[in-house]
Formats: structure tokens, sequence, C-alpha cells
């Protein structure tokens, strides 16, 4: 039996990583996709209560039918779990972000938030971000990204993750036969803070302690609650 898959992100319904995501999430189950209407990177675990959301079809570039909500990343899967589709949702993917998700950073992704939100609901959540290099010019291809989300989402598929853990993946700005493998790694210690400039917080500076080696996919399983058992992500995701 196929599984439905949700595919939402944090950069918009209109971003080429969620495009790419959901074209190999395809290759694995039933897809389908609701996102934010708009970027709400940086906005964190959202709970909207104050107003109704509203949802809205749309087409994203390759002619594929997705939703768009004015809501936040969470605010999507919560549609979507509690059952905005007829069909219940049986894994949600969130991304591909552009840019990593490490450390205490993490609490502010609604790319991962958006995967917290699914384990809070009972199903299990994956979050993947594409490590960008600073200064970086050009084109970037989220293909070998999402292709290696796919592998392991596979393996999460025929295996089954356990109950309140999520996984936070994060892949190296390379070409796919460049990635040496995937490896899981702890939290990185990493935080953001912010200066003020004539009243206002000016750009946020990421400060990292540790992060995924640049030829390693970084896969961080987090439990929700308490402390996560060693054996809780399984070691035949490593290679």
């Amino acid at each position: 039996m196929n599984k439905h898959i949700l595919v939402t992100n944090d950069d918009g319904v209109s971003a080429p990583g969620l495009l790419a995501l959901a074209q190999e999430m395809r290759k694995l189950g039933k897809v389908s996709i609701l996102a934010p209407d708009r970027n709400w990177s940086g906005g964190g675990h959202v709970k909207t209560l104050d107003r109704a959301l509203r949802v809205k079809e749309v087409r994203l570039a390759d002619g594929t039918q997705a939703f768009a909500s004015d809501g936040a990343p969470s605010d999507c899967v919560a549609l979507a779990t509690l059952g905005y589709f007829k069909e219940p949702i049986d894994l949600v993917v969130s991304g591909i972000n552009t840019g990593a998700n490490l450390g205490h950073d993490v609490t502010y992704s609604g790319t991962v938030t958006a995967a917290m939100e699914a384990v809070i609901a009972g199903v299990p959540g994956i979050a993947v971000s594409l490590e960008t290099v600073e200064g970086y010019i050009g084109d970037i291809d989220y293909v070998p990204a999402a292709r290696t989300a796919g592998k392991i989402i596979q393996q999460v598929i025929e295996n089954g993750l356990t109950h309140e853990v999520l996984l936070n993946v994060n892949v190296p700005l390379l070409p796919e036969e460049k990635i040496r493998g995937i490896k899981i790694s702890g939290r990185a210690c990493a935080f953001i803070t912010a200066g003020w400039m004539k009243g206002r917080i000016r750009a946020a500076d990421l400060i990292t302690g540790s992060a995924a080696t640049h030829r390693q996919v970084s896969l961080n399983a987090a439990r929700m609650w308490g402390r996560l058992p060693k054996d809780s992500c399984p070691s035949r995701l490593c290679n």
C-alpha cells in the first residue's frame, strides 16, 4: 500500500526546493502538497488560533497541483493531519530548505518545526535542508539533496521510525556522486544572535560551534520529549 506523503516547507509553496522534493517523493508514494503562500523562514513553531486559515489551490512550475495556506508551516501540517485531505497523512516531509538547520536554530526553523508538528500529531516527520556555502553565487541544484532524502525516507517507510522521533537531514551542496554517505550526528551547538541598529534588528548572524562535514549528509535524530535512546534511529540509515 502506497504511503500518503505530505510535502511542505517554510520557503513558500513556489520555492524550487519544494518542487524537487515533491518530484522525488512521488517515487515513494502518493504526494499531497500544502505549504505557506509566502516565505516563513525563521518563523518557528506557530499555532494560529486568532483567525481562520485560508487555503487556495495553486500550480507548481511543472504543473503539479498544490495548496497554499496563509498560515505557518506548522499550521499547514496541522491542517493536513486534521483532515484537510480525504486520505490520512502517513508521513510528513518538509523542505528542501535553502541553508542548513543546525543546533539550537532548529527551534526557529519553519522547516524543522513543520516536522515537529507532524510528530506531535503522531505522524513521522522528516526535515530536509541544503547546506549552502557562504557567498555562493549561481543556480542551486536541489536534485542531489532530494535524491539523498529519498534514500533516507525509503528506509523510514520500510523500517519505521521510533515514536516521538523526528529526523533533521542536512545535505551538503555537492553533486550526488561526491556525497560520501550518511552519518547520524549529534546536535551542533549553534545559535542565532541579533544586534540592534536604530531600533531595528539587523540581519541575524549564525554562530556555529560545529556542523556537518561538507561531504557527508548530517542526519540528526531528535526526540521530541526526553532523552533519545541509542537505538531510536536504525544504524542501517548509515553507510
